[in-house]
């Protein structure tokens, strides 16, 4: 076997052991601990039960307070629990800010599920590193797949361009007449692609724009396309640009919280008022007949009772068998209609298209997806198109080992290091000249223009510096993630002070700790977020909290610079970073980045403010 598949395989054992250890509720992992940690939400509050699609049991769940939940990320295999009684595993379907959904894998809802002291945890994800698992030991089966991986992997000769000569701007014909130069050539070499072809998007350049626009002229050009992304909200936003271009799109997988535009082009939107959709509604009556039956039975019960409990819900197993078989009979047909099918890659691998024919693969966001996970879907398609920004943060991975063996590398960070035909966007929408301008020099060699029409007036950038304000970095009352209360009180004066529109305005912080303090403290219109759960989005004015301040330097995983790129491109108009430079100021990258406030932006003191 490759030695690097060897490394891979390995990875995902440590990665496996560390949520195994990680995510236990037992005597050395306490409910407190793993609140503190942000790895569970207790108590929930349910506030909408159902059936979904598949007939799964599914809830809706608010919570009383402010979570720290950015590792609750839509797809997380979790568990639904309550002391002293047997959990039961399911998958979270969604999280925004106090709300949630999730999926359980039961014939019905457990009897407990709205007594208090509900809560739910991440569990291992034992199917999705069994899915990867596999697509790594058939890798080396499928030659011309493995071929690239060789190549990706520096064994076999560099990607190069394509050979084909590409097309010039003038022999094609734009759905989009506003594209720039460099959003054309990408274009371009996406339709040219024979193997990989990668665009490179840095923040703010209109990477969604961009891919739209190809892949609408290649269904034009009578191609079937597959659409993958990390995350559901990625997958829904290029969906959203597909189906405004009119095209056939089916969104697989996730469903349960898109909005009706997408819904409209899931199995479930497309199947609703059909033949099928009747019969399916039959067999879940059926399913509530059985269920309701089976209800009759409570917690306390005999020997004869407990079988017969037994053999109803075995019964409504046997009837979601069935509704299952009927849903994928009718969305074959789905399938076979669709241009594109999009959806995250453990959706698109469960939506069994493996027989199908498929032309190109455009992967978004693949800057955070981890290497494994691609090779997943990659035997789907001929060709693959990777977009993302490797200067953006990578995925997130648990196990330190498995970190250092580079499983948190993402596939595009892979694939970047060894393939010559990569096309930049090279000019940014977002955000001011002064602040785009730091990110450009230090992460893009200077290539990332803004566009014209962004021109500074005035200042843009500011930096807040706490140097001998004794405002030091603390850890919370969960004594973990770290706080700086110094920070929070002089954002709530800038909040006073300048006349930000509030639900314009985000504050961000790279420590769980200090976004759930200023959760407490700042106003409620205020969109708060680690730096982490925050990329991809963007607001008018941003606040930056760095948090860190002691003695000895010590900067802690503000050493991930990629996590400050993230941070400070998300601001449109302004932003403002607070940190104490006699902390920060010793390490090259942040002695750059206020050396660049100074020239180009405001930087202030805390003695400015009044205390």
């Amino acid at each position: 076997m490759h030695p690097h598949i060897q490394t891979l395989l390995q990875c995902i054992n440590l990665e496996e052991k560390e949520q195994v250890q990680r995510y236990s509720l037992d005597q050395q992992h306490t409910l407190k601990q793993l609140k503190a940690e942000g790895l569970a939400l207790h108590p929930i509050i349910v506030t909408r039960k159902g059936f979904g699609y598949a007939d799964y049991p599914e809830i809706s769940f608010k919570l009383g307070f402010p979570p720290e939940a950015s590792l609750f990320k839509d797809g997380s295999a979790i568990e639904c629990f309550m002391q002293g009684e047997e959990p039961v595993k399911g998958v979270l379907m969604s999280m925004d800010g106090r709300a949630g959904e999730f999926r359980l894998f039961a014939p019905d809802f457990p009897d407990w599920i709205e007594e208090n002291g509900v809560g739910i945890k991440l569990s291992p994800d034992t199917r999705t590193t069994g899915i990867m698992k596999k697509a790594l030991n058939e890798l080396e089966k499928n030659k011309p797949l493995f071929q690239l991986f060789e190549s990706l992997h520096n064994e076999g000769d560099n990607l190069h361009g394509n050979k084909a000569h590409l097309q010039t701007q003038g022999s094609i014909t734009f759905s989009n007449r506003n594209l720039n130069e460099s959003q054309q050539k990408a274009v371009l070499a996406i339709m040219a692609n024979e193997q990989l072809t990668i665009v490179h998007g840095p923040p703010g350049t209109g990477k969604t724009t961009t891919l739209v626009e190809a892949v609408v002229l290649l269904v034009n050009a009578g191609e079937k396309l597959l659409i993958a992304a990390p995350s559901n909200t990625a997958v829904d936003n290029i969906a959203r640009g597909l189906i405004k271009q009119g095209i056939k799109l089916l969104r697989v997988g996730n469903s349960s919280k898109v909005d009706e535009t997408i819904f409209a082009h899931t199995p479930e939107g497309r199947l609703n008022n059909s033949k099928a959709q009747k019969e399916i509604k039959q067999l879940k009556i059926r399913a509530e007949e059985f269920r309701r039956m089976a209800l009759k039975y409570k917690r306390n019960f005999g020997k004869d009772e407990r079988e017969q409990r037994n053999l109803l819900l075995k019964e409504v197993k046997s009837i979601r068998n069935e509704i299952k078989q009927l849903q994928a009979y009718h969305e074959e047909k789905l399938f076979a209609e669709a241009e594109v099918i999009a959806g995250t890659p453990i959706g698109l691998y469960d939506a069994g298209i493996g027989k199908m024919n498929f032309k190109t693969l455009v992967m978004d966001e693949a800057g955070q997806c981890i290497e494994p996970l691609a090779w997943c879907i990659f035997p789907l398609a001929q060709k693959i198109v990777l977009a993302g920004d490797h200067w953006q943060l990578p995925p997130t991975v648990l196990s330190f080992e498995a970190a250092r063996l580079g499983f948190n590398r993402s596939v595009l960070e892979v694939a970047i290091a060894h393939c010559a035909n990569v096309h930049l966007l090279n000019t940014q929408y977002r955000m001011k000249p002064a602040i785009a301008g730091f990110s450009s020099n230090y992460f893009y060699n200077g290539l990332l223009q803004t566009a014209a029409s962004l021109v500074n007036k005035g200042t843009h950038i500011t930096f807040v510096d706490t140097a001998g304000s004794g405002y030091n970095e603390a850890h919370g009352s969960d004594g973990t993630s770290l706080q700086n209360e110094g920070e929070l009180r002089i954002v709530q004066l800038l909040l006073q002070t300048e006349p930000f529109n509030l639900l314009e305005t985000a504050f961000i912080s790279p420590y769980a700790g200090q976004a759930a303090a200023a959760k407490e403290l700042l106003p409620a219109e205020i969109r708060i977020s680690t730096i982490d759960s925050f990329q991809g989005q963007e607001k008018e004015n941003i606040i930056v909290s760095l948090v860190r301040s002691n003695e000895d330097g010590d900067i802690g995983f503000l050493k991930d610079y990629r996590r400050m790129n993230v941070a400070i491109t998300r601001a449109k108009e302004q932003l403002i970073v607070i940190g104490d430079s006699a902390t920060v100021g010793a390490d090259s990258f942040y002695h750059s980045f206020l050396t660049y406030v100074e020239q180009h932006g405001n930087y202030r003191t805390v003695w400015e403010f009044e205390m």
